[in-house]
């Protein structure tokens, strides 16, 4: 599958903001599952990008304003190549250990509801159980968006039995830890199967580590592994490791934020057509 991936974020500031610092985990990287065609990070002000990686291997883009500002947008815009791997993540730079994945962030505590539950999925293969979490998961907590906001924790989520992707996969990261299973939080995109292109956010996951395997990705929000539908950006202990955008202003006083994101399959003669040059 062919996905096209337009990601717009706007900052507005109430005074002129003087300096920008913001840190982008934004550009996915190419794996056996996955790979990145064509992918720009635009912004409508002058500023600098400079290219790292962090110690989860993440692409991270820093960036940097050049004078005071009072908005600032940052567009992304590319495609990827996916195919379905059953949810085996190959391919990909691993700089540390499964066992860093065991510990526990202030998003990812288990409380004593969480402990209960993870005990309820009983014993047997890592694989085996990984699975039953998310199916419980799915089924135990509903989607409901707005009923969360992103500094929610997992066992907050798991209280009120309701959240998006990402209160799905904290809690399921925060489960597998319980179980002795390394986790961790993976961010992208998801293609709807549904037909719906325009999205509020981007999409969210888990991943858990099975000896012999790897990392394999569970998707609990919507029950299923990831498939060719999705698009890995980038993963950490939790949602605020593998942030899309992290940063600060100096000055500029309230900040809004409003985000237009579209995810489509590119069909073969829009394909066509770009390698032409004709859009």
């Amino acid at each position: 599958m062919r996905i096209r991936i337009d990601h717009e974020t706007r900052y507005g500031y109430a005074r002129a903001a003087r300096f920008i610092v913001q840190s982008l985990r934004l550009t996915p990287r190419s794996t056996e599952g996955q790979q990145v065609r064509d992918w720009r990070i635009e912004t409508d002000v002058d500023t600098r990008l400079r290219r790292s990686e962090d110690a989860f291997g993440n692409i991270v883009h820093t960036l940097y304003t050049e004078r005071p500002t009072d908005s600032l947008m940052v567009r992304v815009t590319g495609e990827v190549a996916t195919v379905n791997t059953g949810g085996v993540l190959k391919g990909t730079p691993e700089r540390l250990s499964p066992l860093v994945f065991l510990r526990s962030t202030p998003l990812t505590q288990a409380d004593a509801d969480m402990r209960a539950f993870a005990a309820e999925i009983g014993e047997g293969q890592p694989l085996d159980r990984l699975h039953r979490l998310m199916g419980a998961i799915n089924e135990s907590v509903a989607f409901m968006v707005g009923s969360t906001t992103v500094d929610h924790t997992a066992a907050e989520a798991f209280a009120q039995k309701q959240g998006v992707c990402q209160d799905h996969a904290q809690i399921f990261i925060a489960c597998a830890r319980r179980m002795g299973i390394p986790a961790r939080y993976v961010s992208g995109h998801l293609h709807r199967s549904d037909g719906v292109i325009n999205q509020d956010a981007a999409h969210a996951w888990a991943e858990g580590w099975v000896e012999d395997l790897g990392w394999i990705g569970f998707d609990p929000a919507n029950g299923i592994c990831p498939t060719e539908h999705y698009v890995r950006v980038a993963t950490g202990l939790d949602a605020l490791g593998s942030s899309p955008i992290r940063g600060t202003s100096y000055g500029g006083g309230r900040e809004t934020m409003t985000v237009a994101l579209r995810v489509r399959q590119m069909q073969q003669n829009q394909q066509q057509q770009q390698r032409q040059g004709w859009s």
